[in-house]
């Protein structure tokens, strides 16, 4: 039956009969079956001749309005012609409504990609499409597997970052009686750091044993291609790394390291203030109203309020002359970073680090010694960002994503489901699907 309420509906195999209207305001379409292979047994293939009975269904679809339509799909049920076959008789069936589907194939993988390509909640989108929960969520596992199965793109700079998960969860072993980790609190993401690969995969936990684990389902061919590896300051990942990809090079991010120096700063104050005050910092004290100033960059800073930072702190005497030492430590290595991406010779990197090593050698003040023996021990990973610029910008852009996924499921029970969800998500813009409107 071909006419033109039925190319509207544009479901394959079935015809439209008649439309009528509800009182509720509600469509109901009748159908009937067009498609002649739908005679065909499910179990044998032959194509039934003898009609046993009818029968009603009624699919859901799409919504299509403000008040939905309302499906009647009228429907025969046939007698399998085959003696040997032990299927007796059977109703007609398309593919995109099996026998017994109470939803249609494209209703359900519309759920599917709701989430999986728009970020949409499991819940969120069980409202709108009118589905229950489950149904749902196991349409979004289904169309997930075109994600996860997919082959990795090449990636030349690996990123590897945690992120916490949640509270950790433990279980008694009922025979020993010992405790051990169900559930870890951290997972560990691996992005593509300078493509547009995104989030390339991710595993539960933060240990040596959970990145090799991942790295170890990866094809071998991918692993050789990548050439650095873009980390914090973690002893853990370097020492991944090493093992996993023993001939990458290690690139610490240059935000943790400035980080550090930021901690290192606070942690001066701190001690300071209760060596000199005998008690914690108030409100009222002059360290204590620069310390915001002390965290910014010399470069954001008016002069002005350089200006002011610097003379209340000089007129603290040791208070303040400890906190501008431990800042133009801060400085200094600022300045040493900044050197990445600038072309900067061996010449001038080294002049900027024995600078920064003599300010901090001779400061005579714990945190500032002992920032620049940090930085000394990590110094070939940090000389490795400032000749190449690699960083991890993009797996703490990712890790915001996943918190903010998390955030919107209200959180998850399980982990694997949010391994599943923050994998789909975050590689929406790399498969197409987060792209900005063009003017």
């Amino acid at each position: 039956m071909d006419n033109s309420t039925t190319l509207l509906l544009d479901l394959d195999g079935l015809a439209v009969v008649s439309v009528e209207r509800l009182e509720d305001g509600i469509r109901r379409v009748h159908l009937t079956t067009a498609d002649e292979t739908a005679r065909a047994c499910p179990s044998c293939g032959v194509v039934a001749s003898r009609v046993k009975g009818s029968a009603i269904t009624r699919p859901r679809d799409l919504p299509y309005g403000e008040h939905g339509l309302e499906f009647r799909w009228h429907k025969r049920r046939w007698h399998c012609r085959e003696p040997q076959c032990p299927r007796k008789s059977f109703t007609e069936q398309i593919p995109q409504i099996p026998a017994g589907a109470r939803i249609t194939m494209r209703l359900r993988n519309a759920a599917g990609r709701r989430i999986r390509d728009a970020g949409s909640t499991v819940i969120q989108a069980a409202r709108d499409l009118h589905l229950s929960w489950p149904t749902v969520m196991n349409a979004f596992r289904t169309q997930a597997h075109e994600v996860i199965e997919a082959p990795l793109p090449e990636v030349e700079v690996l990123g590897i970052d945690e992120t916490r998960r949640g509270r950790p969860r433990w279980e008694q072993d009922p025979i020993t009686e010992k405790w051990h980790l169900v559930r870890d609190r951290w997972h560990t993401g691996f992005v593509d750091a300078l493509g547009t690969g995104g989030l390339l995969g991710q595993v539960e936990g933060r240990t040596v044993a959970d990145v090799l684990t991942w790295l170890a389902t990866t094809p071998l061919t991918w692993r050789k291609s990548i050439k650095c590896v873009a980390i914090d300051m973690s002893t853990t990942y370097r020492a991944a790394v090493r093992t996993g990809l023993p001939h990458a090079t290690v690139v610490v991010d240059h935000f943790h390291v400035v980080q550090l120096a930021n901690k290192m700063l606070s942690a001066v104050r701190r001690r300071t203030t209760a060596e000199v005050r005998g008690r914690r910092g108030r409100a009222s004290d002059p360290e204590w109203k620069a310390r915001r100033r002390l965290l910014r960059n010399r470069e954001d800073l008016t002069d002005e309020q350089f200006a002011a930072m610097w003379n209340t702190l000089l007129d603290e005497g040791k208070i303040g002359q400890r906190l501008l030492t431990a800042w133009i430590a801060k400085e200094n290595l600022r300045t040493l970073l900044a050197l990445a991406r600038t072309g900067a010779d061996r010449h001038q990197v080294g002049h900027t680090r024995w600078k920064f090593l003599t300010w901090c050698a001779d400061s005579d003040i714990p945190e500032v010694r002992q920032l620049a023996i940090t930085v000394d021990r990590w110094w070939p990973k940090i000389e490795a960002f400032i000749d190449t610029g690699y960083s991890n910008a993009k797996s703490e852009g990712i890790n915001r994503v996943i918190k903010l996924v998390a955030r919107n499921a209200f959180g998850f029970r399980n982990a694997d489901n949010q391994r599943l969800r923050t994998r789909c998500v975050t590689t929406r813009r790399t498969r197409g699907h987060l792209r900005t409107a063009q003017l």
